[in-house]
């Protein structure tokens, strides 16, 4: 399989530099797709802020590697989400992006799924971003604009074999999205949602053990019923990075409430 990591890129040129001096919150920024909007971020002159269980210290300063700061932060636990937003919030009251990437895939059918997987994922992939959209909301309000961009998954929109938790708990996360979208309309602030498809992260990679695995998703998997990727290629996270920063951008503007589906074509246009 190809590496998850890779060198954020400036795309439709008028997008460069617009995001410079903006702050950035994004969650899951240790690793995979959250890693690589943090990076694309700060490679358009954000302050980025990322947020991850995996972060190797409580409060890591950028660096020329990483050039944005790391908190650690479980995203399912609300009084750490309250309590991580509130000092932020005390260092400086404001927001531009807020970016709720941070997921987990725990498979499971009904004969295996255990309560625990269940609850799990509903608290890091559909309760974790409200309690932290609900953290921000007061200053989205205040400003009277801002973007939220939520990263669900293909997944939401169509039935997976053995993935139940991970499909129902994006489901939510897509509702969510949407009716904080509607909620804060009247304060100019946007919500939309990107929904990947298969993505070229740890996350793939755990799931199909190598690249012969990979190819057997490109060509489809008749016995899950999923018919193949039509454009042919998993998706890179740049891929879904580029999507992120449209919709958090000047040029997206008048868009709220969307979900872009970002996956070669593998749900057919559903």
């Amino acid at each position: 399989m190809t590496s998850a990591a890779s060198t954020p890129t400036p795309f439709a040129g008028q997008l460069t530099g617009q995001f410079a001096g903006q702050r950035v919150l994004v969650t899951g920024a240790a690793q995979g797709i959250g890693r690589c909007i943090a990076q694309s971020f700060a490679a358009q002159g954000a302050q980025v802020i990322g947020l991850d269980v995996l972060a190797d210290a409580p409060d890591s300063p950028a660096t020329p590697e990483r050039p944005w700061r790391l908190l650690a932060l479980d995203i399912a636990d609300a009084a750490a989400v309250q309590a991580v937003s509130a000092r932020l919030q005390q260092e400086e009251a404001r927001l531009d992006v807020l970016v709720n990437a941070a997921g987990i895939l725990r498979m499971g059918g009904l004969d295996d799924l255990t309560a625990q997987d269940w609850q799990r994922s509903m608290a890091v992939n559909a309760i974790g971003p409200f309690t932290l959209i609900q953290q921000w909301t007061p200053i989205f309000k205040r400003q009277r604009r801002g973007s939220i961009v939520n990263i669900a998954s293909n997944a939401a929109n169509l039935p997976r074999m053995g993935m139940l938790a991970y499909a129902a708990s994006k489901a939510a996360l897509l509702s969510l999205s949407r009716g904080v979208a509607l909620e804060l309309a009247p304060y100019g602030v946007r919500c939309n949602i990107v929904s990947p498809g298969s993505t070229d992260t740890p996350m793939l990679a755990g799931m199909l053990g190598d690249a012969a695995g990979q190819q057997r998703l490109i060509q489809g998997l008749p016995e899950q019923f999923k018919l193949g990727i039509p454009l042919g290629k998993i998706a890179t996270p740049q891929d879904i990075a580029h999507i992120v920063l449209f919709l958090a951008s000047e040029q997206a503007g008048h868009i709220t409430m969307q979900q872009i589906v970002a996956d070669g074509g593998a749900t057919l246009g559903v």
